[in-house]
């Protein structure tokens, strides 16, 4: 059992947790279409009265609305997790409105970030970690009913 944290910076912090730069091509991987993560998620930051939603695709690509901001990105995410129990998650921005997310920032195409995923035994929630230890977590994400954003 895990105790998520919250950070106020959960957008910033996808970007400067990176640990390296991926590669994405035309031929990364797609997720499996029974990966946990596919879906929709919500982030509250009660800190920022703010609330951010992710919508995973089977694609490979997200779409995240953060209070005024709206990004795509494109992902790569591993099909098991290691034996430490996190799924390895790279992202990169592939387009943004140019507008604040919920931190006040503004996400610039192009960025990219590796990231490590744990999901809580019930698969409603996971926390996203800088590495393989939950010292540096934002979350918890929760699952969302089916809906578009």
């Amino acid at each position: 059992m895990y105790t998520p944290t919250v950070s106020t910076a959960p957008r910033r912090l996808l970007a400067t947790l990176a640990l390296c730069l991926p590669v994405f091509g035309a031929h990364a991987a797609t997720p499996s279409a029974s990966h946990p993560l596919l879906g929709i998620w919500t982030l509250t930051i009660p800190q920022l009265a703010c609330s951010e939603t992710y919508h995973f695709r089977g694609d490979g690509t997200s779409l995240v609305k953060s209070a005024s901001e709206v990004s795509e990105s494109e992902f790569t995410i591993t099909e098991q997790p290691s034996a430490k129990g996190f799924y390895k998650f790279d992202d990169r921005v592939v387009k943004d409105n140019g507008k604040e997310d919920c931190a006040g920032d503004i996400t610039k195409p192009g960025t990219r970030a590796t990231n490590y995923i744990r999901f809580h035994p019930s698969g409603a929630r996971f926390v996203m970690c800088r590495d393989e230890t939950m010292e540096a977590c934002i979350g918890p994400f929760e699952r969302a009913p089916a809906q578009g954003i």
